[in-house]
């Protein structure tokens, strides 16, 4: 199940449970519709509560990455397992996005609301 709310250019997703291709799809729409108003989107991404993906969600992430990853300023990903935490990594080579893993919920969206007023 996925959660999705958006302020300014800041998109903060949380997923429970099962991470399914239907829910990717969500949270693509809604990036690709930010991306479509004319600015870069920050993707706030709070993955505590995931208990697992479908394999067409990893394959999905690494084909939206490749294509719209230069179409991102900054990807916050919270979680403390450290498997969420190495896709995160595999996915921040894939991209010019500036893509950071946090164990706390705060401090991720602090940093990931505070670009583009931060210096790059």
């Amino acid at each position: 199940m996925i959660s999705i709310s958006k302020q300014d250019s800041l998109i903060t997703v949380a997923v429970a449970g099962e991470f399914t291709l239907n829910d990717f799809r969500q949270f693509e729409d809604e990036v690709l519709y930010q991306v479509h108003l004319g600015s870069k989107v920050n993707i706030l991404l709070d993955l505590r509560d995931m208990l697992s993906y479908t394999v067409d969600v990893a394959w999905g992430e690494l084909a939206f990455v490749r294509e719209h990853g230069s179409e991102v300023g900054r990807v916050a990903v919270v979680t403390d397992n450290q498997w969420q935490a190495w896709s995160a990594w595999v996915s921040g080579l894939l991209t010019d996005a500036d893509v950071v893993v946090f164990s706390d919920y705060d401090e991720a969206e602090k940093w990931v609301s505070a670009w583009p007023t931060e210096s790059e």
